[in-house]
């Protein structure tokens, strides 16, 4: 073969090439991935894969306060006096039932009751039991709707965190705000619609991203922490010496480039990036504007408390969560971590009381005379309970707590809610659910639910599977719906 016939099948072989690539890479793969994947179908006017919610929701926006750690729901809402009475004495057998334990307890040779050295009062027409560890939490006990038969599958904490955030305790699953956001899209076109707070300075067992990550839905999707200090989002700041126009002129650019690649190859993920670049951009207004808390009257920092003050605090970023959501974020996530008390429990947990119970309450407060917590909802829980025997030695004022998965409390407020409700009843020893159990699915499904969506029917397709936050499992809890 002469050398101009060869060099003439090498070209006309790479215009093939460029030529599939383009239509069939990408004007096909975006008719067959609208077809096979849910990710390049149509989106409604909000960004979300819904046309519009599957039924009216009762919620438009949540404030989830994630308490790590797994806080002990016998010093704080769920109430018993046998284990006062039986302090010191050993969990009956009939009572454990051979149920599993954690590593950190299963070699005591003893398991003695432990009652709380807290005292309990009922308060407000509900009637409802509080420690006096949560005062002020007790004086908005008539807007909660507390669940005192929570359960789940996870007994550490990793696991157990990852399942109430994710549906699963393996990682790699969209997390509860990444699916909101998949489905019902941004109500703000200037800030996530996902949005998470960390408690700064705050010690117990490790958060990580993908708590807050997308999983397999795309990257768009996941949440966006928010940091204290000069800089809230990474990297979202201009560099000395370059301004604004600069940055538009080279997202523009930058666009184009990424525009080609697309035609290209078709990948969906080219465009999330293109979309990320564009909120970024609409972000160096909205995230100092948002903020920036010189704007709240003195009275507001009394009401959270004194640690409102600070930014990156659990008190001022309960403050933050209500500005975001008056700005229509969809899903603001706080976590805040210490609630791991193996010892010294009785002073632990009072340190963590004192720093979130007051900025909890005022949170409902505010919300309520605003007229926002009619259309908002508020969650309160960890990832599992504590157990209602010692772990380690029992003194007559100090003890730990283990984890305990098989019953505890969390409560909710606003939305679509019953006020001044406790649903569920564990046993005298607080160790065992005896009245409607609600598992972590269960609440997920209701969480959905609440915001107008079906949870068996927001799926998506991932390697040949449908998947949902509530995996197969989950059942809508129709007792606390108003």
């Amino acid at each position: 073969m002469h050398k101009e016939e060869e060099t003439k099948q090498v070209a006309s072989s790479l215009n093939r090439r460029t030529f599939l690539a383009k239509t069939a890479m990408g004007l096909g793969a975006a008719a067959l991935g609208s077809m096979i994947n849910p990710a390049f179908a149509k989106t409604n006017s909000s960004g979300g894969i819904l046309p519009s919610p599957h039924f009216a929701p009762k919620a438009k926006r949540v404030i989830y306060l994630f308490q790590s750690g797994g806080p002990s729901q016998l010093e704080t809402f769920d109430y018993k006096v046998q284990l006062e009475k039986m302090h010191g004495q050993e969990l009956p057998d009939s009572v454990r039932k051979g149920q599993r334990l954690t590593g950190m307890s299963a070699g005591q040779s003893s398991l003695p009751l432990a009652g709380s050295t807290y005292s309990f009062q009922q308060y407000g027409k509900s009637g409802a039991w509080v420690s006096e560890l949560m005062p002020y939490t007790a004086q908005v006990v008539d807007e909660l709707c507390f669940i005192k038969s929570m359960h789940t599958d996870a007994i550490n904490h990793d696991p157990a965190i990852t399942f109430f955030q994710t549906g699963s305790q393996l990682a790699g699953r969209p997390s509860i705000g990444s699916w909101l956001n998949y489905g019902l899209g941004s109500d703000n076109e200037n800030l996530p619609a996902f949005i998470v707070l960390v408690s700064k300075n705050a010690s117990g067992q490790p958060l990580y991203a993908r708590l807050w990550g997308n999983g397999f839905l795309p990257s768009r999707h996941q949440g966006v922490q928010f940091r204290s200090g000069n800089d809230p989002v990474l990297y979202l700041n201009d560099p000395n010496g370059y301004h604004s126009t600069d940055r538009r002129n080279m997202l523009n650019y930058l666009k184009e480039l990424n525009q080609a690649q697309l035609s290209i190859y078709g990948d969906p993920e080219i465009q999330n990036r293109i979309a990320q670049y564009e909120m970024a951009f609409r972000m160096q207004t909205s995230v100092p504007e948002v903020t920036d808390m010189s704007d709240e009257p003195d009275w507001v920092f009394d009401m959270y408390g004194s640690d409102s003050r600070d930014p990156g605090t659990y008190a001022a970023n309960c403050l933050m969560a209500r500005r975001l959501i008056e700005r229509d974020v969809k899903f603001v996530q706080l976590y805040h971590q210490g609630w791991d008390q193996h010892d010294n429990l009785p002073s632990g947990i009072k340190s963590q009381c004192k720093k979130t119970d007051q900025a909890s309450a005022a949170l409902i407060k505010d919300l309520k005379q605003r007229g926002l917590l009619e259309d908002t909802l508020v969650i309160w829980g960890g990832e599992f309970g504590r157990t209602n025997y010692s772990q380690g030695k029992l003194t007559k004022d100090n003890y730990g707590r283990d984890h305990h998965p098989r019953c505890f409390t969390m409560w909710m407020a606003g939305a679509g809610v019953k006020k001044g409700f406790t649903l569920g009843e564990t046993d005298e020893f607080g160790y065992n659910i005896i009245k409607d159990p609600v598992h972590v699915h269960d609440f997920q499904a209701t969480l959905l639910h609440l915001l107008g969506i079906d949870h068996e029917r927001l799926t998506f397709k991932h390697q040949g599977r449908r998947y949902r936050l509530t995996d197969v499992h989950g059942n809508v809890v129709k007792q606390v719906l108003a």
